[in-house]
């Protein structure tokens, strides 16, 4: 016996299903989620009917529009496909239709916003094919590739049409943010058009007092010739951050790029290299002053000017004018390279080396949180073997991810639900 409704009113609705024994309890569930999607389709189409008009004429800005008759569509919901008979309205002088209940009810390239919300986020994470194969395997809802690329095309385009004129609210801490810290990198990613090129990812990292992080903004681009959008986008976030907590530290913290402190001198108070970027240099080093016989000494040395580097106010200059003090007659090539590097590294940076002060106040030193958002916003999802893209799929995919990652997710579709968004 199918599906139906045996009662409905302006508060609720009442369905009756039948569901079949099964002497396989998989069976039995797959039986099970067959009448609930069933009875999703049922209550979903008497849903979508409330959004619409009753046939009389309206005015969109300052336009009289009429309704050309019910007119039939598919739509897809989490449960299936439904078709709804539905008021098309247009201008006395033909033109563009208009949709009430299109717009009403926030559907989204005929999906409605509960399925186009779970399509994007699952492609945000998986590849299409993955997507596809488990909406099939868990949810009994079979939809095509291009289906799913179209909705998550249209949900990603409304989220950077929107990075612009939605703010969200800052996420409620039950400490106090003490610092912040700004961070930039870059990673490679393969476009069709240009081969590899670098995309960009910006985080704002807030944290305690005792040093413990409490939450991350991700902030990411695909490949870009100068990096203005993603500049400019970061920068606005920074500065949403500043009005939200203007009591906090502003550390920069960053590899030795210049680049990187052309842009952090402008909008934090401290800047500091990656501790762990200097560690690499002071390990090249290392190489260099002991032989391999000596790894037990090589080891002591490097571990006690890292100690001192982090511990001690002044330890910078000291190993500088230590590196310095080595003869190089001796060295090979090879050797001298490396040492010269780890001199001039300290020398380009030695502003920026002051460890001692920072660990004193709990402030942070190290850039591995934007080094690990290279991983998890890019590389986890653009960089799959094989993988090829347009800049805008990759920015699609990016603006999905870090609503995500930055805890935006539900905030972004609340706001589509109060707003609407035109492209939608």
């Amino acid at each position: 016996m199918p599906a139906k409704i045996t009662s409905s009113d302006q508060e609720k609705m009442v369905i009756e299903i039948c569901i079949m024994k099964s002497n396989s309890m998989l069976d039995g569930e797959e039986l099970i989620q067959s009448a609930l999607n069933e009875a999703g389709q049922i209550a979903s189409k008497e849903l979508l009917n409330q959004f619409d008009t009753d046939g009389s004429p309206i005015i969109v800005g300052d336009v009289k529009l009429t309704s050309k008759g019910l007119m039939p569509k598919l739509y897809q919901t989490p449960h299936g496909e439904i078709q709804i008979s539905r008021h098309v309205y247009q201008g006395y002088k033909g033109g563009a239709t208009y949709c009430p209940l299109d717009i009403n009810a926030r559907i989204i390239h005929s999906a409605t916003p509960k399925f186009a919300k779970q399509i994007s986020h699952k492609y945000s994470k998986l590849s299409v094919d993955e997507v596809k194969n488990d909406f099939e395997s868990n949810h009994s809802r079979p939809i095509s590739r291009g289906y799913i690329q179209a909705v998550s095309d249209a949900v990603g385009s409304i989220a950077m049409a929107k990075e612009e004129h939605w703010s969200y609210s800052a996420p409620k801490q039950t400490k106090v943010v003490h610092s912040v810290s700004i961070g930039l990198d870059g990673t490679c990613l393969y476009l069709r058009s240009d081969g590899y090129r670098i995309a960009m990812v910006g985080t704002i990292a807030l944290y305690d007092k005792e040093g413990e992080r409490l939450h991350t903004i991700y902030i990411a681009a695909p490949p870009e010739y100068g990096k203005e959008k993603f500049m400019s986008h970061f920068e606005q976030e920074i500065l949403d951050t500043k009005k939200n907590y203007p009591k906090a530290i502003y550390v920069g913290v960053a590899d030795g790029a210049q680049d990187n402190w052309t842009f952090l001198n402008r909008h934090t108070s401290i800047q500091v290299t990656d501790f762990w970027h200097v560690t690499e240099y002071l390990s090249s080093a290392s190489e260099v002053i002991f032989s391999k016989r000596q790894e037990q000494e090589r080891q002591l040395w490097l571990e006690d000017r890292c100690h001192k580097l982090k511990h001690l106010r002044g330890a910078a200059s000291r190993i500088l004018t230590e590196l310095e003090s080595i003869d190089q007659k001796n060295l090979s090539s090879e050797k001298q390279e490396k040492l010269n590097k780890t001199i001039t590294y300290f020398k380009n940076q030695k502003p920026r080396l002051k460890y001692y002060a920072q660990v004193k106040e709990n402030l942070p030193i190290g850039s591995g949180v934007t080094e690990a958002a290279c991983k998890t916003i890019i590389k986890q999802r653009l960089c799959k073997s094989g993988m090829k893209w347009k800049e805008r799929g990759a920015s699609i995919v990016l603006s999905l991810r870090c609503l995500d990652r930055s805890n935006r997710w539900e905030q972004f579709w609340e706001k589509l639900n109060q707003y609407g968004a035109s492209l939608a």
